[in-house]
């Protein structure tokens, strides 16, 4: 058994054990699997159908883990990324006005330049020309996004014609609803809890069900088809502006995101000796193809979950970790009556905490270097406040190149930043 486990998950038997691993895999399962409920209730607003949403965001988030683990090697949960699936809908689809079609063709093009990118090793060398101050602003712009966008579901934020927002009705039962999930579900993070956001989702949705708000259809009950969604690409509007300038965001937004991830874990875990980061080459390639097949099978981009860090902490060292996670949730499609009666309100709170847990990065940024921080700050206050996180980078990257340009600071700026500006200024001059 040890020598399977070793050949094709990378199990040492001197720094782990079987039974490690498979608590470590469950660990991570009970704080990402949240996903399931999450992803569907983001993308149906684009007209997708929510159960086949499910049973793909299941399949898929299994198929891009089994590549973690029999190809990396390494203890890391792959599930459609919080920010790609809210891109994905509100901004290309309701902002853009867009198919969800339209986006999907987006999602497949960016992961097969994503897989040509990985074996070519440019992918790396993309990353490292935008400067760290810039990468760390997307995530907490996109952050404030995902939390605007769980107020909105929750109705705590309104439209108001006179200020674009105010304050909805916070005693609607709806909203105190979502208000008690958020309480519950950040009771349970302080106390580190195990699985915090899945259990908040839990209690919330059976808090609903005196106010008629939770309809329990069933407990076990077979996958539904992903037949409506299956393979569904719009090829018309392949070599059009808005597709380059989609695909583009789709692919920066993974890469900073996807990186940031893997680096933060293998820290954590203590892969990485004098800087470098092992299996880092495989570990891509396996959210490259995961992203592929999740638009084939019909969802938003594929990334490495940071709530890995659960499986890790709990001494997760290889891919047998990343198998047991994969287990579960092929496991959770026989639940899909349970994951589908979840409703809005309760998965508001967890993108209102998931917002939280991406702007925590902000304290990286250096706020007293004006040239890093104001086009952070650009970048980050544009992606909630135009509802557009490819608007966030297109601007944040652009007063980057023109503030350190013109204050002296061109030092900075490497030759792929100017060519990025470039392209991004014809882009808005076409849009």
């Amino acid at each position: 058994m040890h020598q399977f486990l070793q050949k094709y998950l990378g199990f040492n038997p001197e720094n782990t054990t079987i039974r490690t691993e498979i608590i470590a895999g469950l660990s991570t399962f009970l704080t990402m699997a949240y996903i399931l409920a999450v992803n569907p209730a983001i993308l149906s607003v684009t007209g997708m159908d929510k159960g086949a949403l499910f049973t793909t965001t299941a399949l898929t988030s299994a198929i891009a883990t089994l590549i973690m683990a029999f190809y990396a090697k390494m203890p890391f949960g792959l599930a459609p990324g919080m920010g790609m699936n809210a891109f994905f809908a509100y901004t290309v689809c309701i902002s853009m006005g867009h198919t969800w079609q339209f986006a999907l063709t987006a999602i497949l093009i960016e992961g097969i330049i994503f897989i040509l990118l990985t074996v070519t090793n440019v992918r790396e060398k993309i990353v490292h020309s935008i400067p760290t101050s810039l990468q760390t602003a997307i995530g907490v712009g996109i952050g404030l996004f995902i939390a605007f966008i769980g107020l909105q579901n929750a109705g705590i934020s309104v439209k108001n014609d006179a200020t674009l927002v105010s304050l909805g009705n916070i005693f609607d039962p709806s909203v105190m609803l979502v208000i008690i999930g958020l309480i519950v579900t950040a009771v349970l993070l302080v106390k580190k809890v195990t699985g915090a956001l899945l259990i908040g989702i839990a209690v919330t949705t059976l808090c609903g069900l005196p106010f008629g708000i939770t309809h329990f259809n069933g407990f076990f009950s077979l996958p539904p088809s992903i037949g409506p969604i299956f393979m569904q690409f719009e090829w018309h509007n392949l070599f059009t502006v808005d597709m380059v300038m989609v695909v583009l965001s789709f692919l920066f937004m993974d890469l900073f995101d996807t990186l940031g991830t893997l680096v933060s874990l293998m820290i954590k875990a203590g892969f990485v000796k004098n800087g470098n980061l092992p299996r880092l080459k495989e570990s891509f390639f396996a959210d490259a193809v995961g992203t592929t097949v999740g638009a084939c099978l019909g969802t938003s981009a594929i990334s490495t979950y940071v709530e890995s860090a659960a499986g890790v902490s709990a001494g997760g060292k290889s891919g047998l970790t990343a198998l047991v996670i994969a287990v579960f949730f092929l496991l959770s499609l026989l639940f899909s009556a349970v994951f589908l009666a979840i409703p809005t309100q309760a998965t508001a709170p967890v993108l209102i905490l998931v917002g939280f847990f991406m702007i925590s990065c902000i304290k990286e940024i250096d706020l007293s270097d004006f040239a890093e921080a104001i086009p952070a700050f650009i970048c980050i206050i544009t992606i909630p406040l135009t509802y557009s996180i490819a608007n966030g980078i297109v601007f944040g990257l652009l007063s980057y190149v023109l503030i350190n340009l013109f204050s002296g600071k061109a030092q900075r700026i490497k030759p792929e930043m100017y060519m990025l500006a470039v392209f991004f200024i014809i882009m808005l001059m076409l849009h």
